[in-house]
């Protein structure tokens, strides 16, 4: 298997334009399985360039391309509401499924979490709509745990949906 590297994501309009590409590939391989989770367009170019300026977007990459993508915020109040800065949040872990080798998702989540890690927090967390019945078990199998739902997460459309709260310790306890 070729090695996966990592980078941050630049505002440019390469790197957003793969951001979009990716985002839409996910969104319309999970479509065409029965997964209700993302829909193509949803997330455009100025989504990605203030994610770039507000917190992280990283970029996996295999043989010099794009394989994949996932956002890290600092912050979730639309799912997690207010919180102690304790943890890292994963948003659109995506990956581009003609391109990366199989595992790539698992290592996508492993570098992010030694992200959050290395800003000292001791948790990373995410989350799924509840309605979405491979995600979860995914994520769990990731070492994940549920620790809640947040049943009126407003979508970008303005409509409210049920999302499943998951999280992982990345960090020992008074680490």
């Amino acid at each position: 298997m070729e090695m996966i590297t990592f980078r941050l994501a630049a505002d440019t309009d390469a790197d957003v334009a793969a951001l979009v590409a990716l985002y839409d590939g996910a969104a319309r391989w999970m479509q065409g399985r029965g997964i209700d989770q993302w829909t193509p367009g949803e997330r455009d170019a100025e989504h990605f360039r203030l994610r770039i300026k507000q917190d992280e977007v990283w970029f996996a990459e295999v043989g010099g391309e794009v394989a994949g993508a996932w956002e890290l915020w600092w912050e979730d109040l639309p799912a997690w509401g207010p919180q102690p800065p304790v943890a890292g949040y994963l948003h659109r872990l995506m990956v581009d499924r003609g391109r990366a080798p199989a595992g790539t998702g698992r290592a996508m989540l492993a570098r992010a979490e030694r992200r959050i890690a290395e800003a000292g927090r001791p948790l990373s967390r995410l989350d799924c709509k509840s309605g979405n019945p491979r995600l979860r078990p995914y994520y769990e199998s990731a070492g994940y745990r549920v620790v809640g739902e947040q049943r009126a997460k407003e979508g970008s459309d303005g409509s409210r949906y049920t999302v499943t709260l998951l999280e992982k310790r990345v960090l020992g306890p008074g680490a």
